[in-house]
């Protein structure tokens, strides 16, 4: 905003100047035709135009600001210095002035409206034992022996703690059923895959997000056996789901499949079929304490805060509404639903919503590009790797200095410290 203010800025005075320059050039002009009634010779009126026109030019050298550059960099140095005295680090001057000019926050939610402490309180499952089992091996968190806390990613950290209070430990887990392959977790599949040796076989967990794991599942593991996945099962399981949701409760879905042999192809396609399920857990991911007066100071000040999660959307919509970000469910919308709007078309949709679910990259692209279309000053914050093309493309990109990844800080205009 500061660089297009410049920009208007010059464009006006340049041709204020060039507008006065030509007046004082004529008014010279006329001035020596008026004080001298019988005529100038050539000669001298060629020297008056050329004195009047080094006037004009001198007027129009004397107009340019040249130390407004100086006085602006001066002005947004100190605002740098101050923003760095509260843990907000300035890595674009021009970024100090964007802030103050803001209209719309759009945040992330994990790790930044929430605390990123995940815990599993719920779950739903005939085997309690092999749910743990499955979500502690399909994970990349660790726990050293002696440790009773995980190490690595939050939503991983909290599987592995929950086997290891179920008195599963990862690491007595990994000797008995030592990982041999996977297919490694992808935003777009919402899933991993890991393929342990067990007992001279092979066993395949898989993990992710409940709407897309369910539609690869054709059986379903019971208290007496494994039997058919029906209709009603289905039901039964997404009515579960609904449940966790609505108490705001991260959902995780754990199913599993045996082979004879480790399989030939270890393309996820050719992996993630045919699956058993297992069950879902529920993660409850405290809000910040600070979020809640955070939000009524926007809302004070003008700022329409918005919130963007790859939850599903029940949970998106309980976190929303006791943020006091949305007040009904009206207002919240999945990332799919918004593949059907042009981008033409998603400028006049985007204000309708305040919190979007299941979103992806681009999905966070398209919402900040419609609210800049609108002419708002539109902020982002994040800190994972798929916030990046979003803060980028935002007036001020805002990058989480503690939990943040390298690439969300490299792209962003300001970093949070703290």
């Amino acid at each position: 905003p500061l660089q297009k203010k410049m920009t208007e800025l010059s464009n006006f005075l340049t041709k204020l100047v060039i507008g006065i320059c030509v007046v004082v050039f004529a008014v010279g002009i006329i001035e020596s035709v008026i004080l001298n009634p019988d005529g100038l010779s050539i000669s001298s009126l060629g020297s008056t135009a050329l004195n009047t026109f080094i006037a004009a030019i001198a007027l129009a050298v004397a107009a340019i600001p040249e130390g407004l550059p100086a006085v602006v960099t001066i002005i947004l140095s100190i605002g740098v210095s101050s923003m760095a005295k509260r843990q907000a680090l300035i890595r674009k001057l021009t970024a100090v002035e964007t802030l103050g000019c803001t209209n719309v926050i759009c945040s992330d939610k994990t790790g930044t409206l929430t605390q990123n402490k995940m815990t599993v309180v719920e779950e739903f499952t005939a085997n309690k034992e092999l749910l743990a089992k499955a979500m502690a091996l399909c994970s990349d968190a660790t726990i050293d022996l002696g440790e009773t806390e995980s190490k690595g990613e939050p939503t991983e950290c909290a599987l592995v703690n929950y086997a290891f209070n179920n008195n599963l430990p990862k690491y007595e887990l990994e000797k008995t059923e030592p990982r041999k392959a996977e297919a490694p977790f992808d935003s777009n599949r919402k899933m991993m895959s890991t393929i342990h040796l067990k007992d001279g076989k092979y066993i395949q967990y898989t993990k992710g997000a409940l709407d897309v794991l369910l539609n690869l599942c054709t059986k379903y593991l019971t208290e007496n056996g494994v039997v058919a996945l029906t209709d009603e099962l289905k039901s039964k399981i997404l009515e579960e789901n609904k449940n966790f949701a609505s108490k705001a409760l991260r959902v995780l879905c754990a199913t599993y499949k045996e082979y004879d042999s480790i399989p030939s192809s270890l393309e996820p396609q050719d992996l993630e079929y045919d699956l058993t399920f297992i069950g879902i857990v529920g993660m409850i991911d405290p809000c910040r304490p600070e979020v809640f007066d955070a939000i009524e100071k926007c809302r004070k000040a003008g700022i329409t805060p918005v919130m963007i999660t790859g939850d599903h959307k029940d949970t998106a919509v309980a976190i929303g509404m006791n943020l006091g970000i949305i007040r009904s469910e009206e207002e919240a919308i999945e990332g799919s639903a918004l593949d059907k709007y042009s981008d033409e078309e998603m400028i006049d949709v985007v204000t309708k919503y305040r919190v979007y679910a299941r979103v992806q990259p681009e999905h966070k692209t398209k919402i900040v590009n419609a609210w800049k279309a609108r002419g708002m000053i539109t902020a982002m914050t994040g800190d994972g790797v798929n916030d990046a093309p979003s803060i980028k493309a935002s007036d001020i990109g805002i990058g989480m200095g503690i939990t943040g990844t390298d690439v969300t800080k490299s792209v962003a205009d300001m970093v949070l410290a703290d």
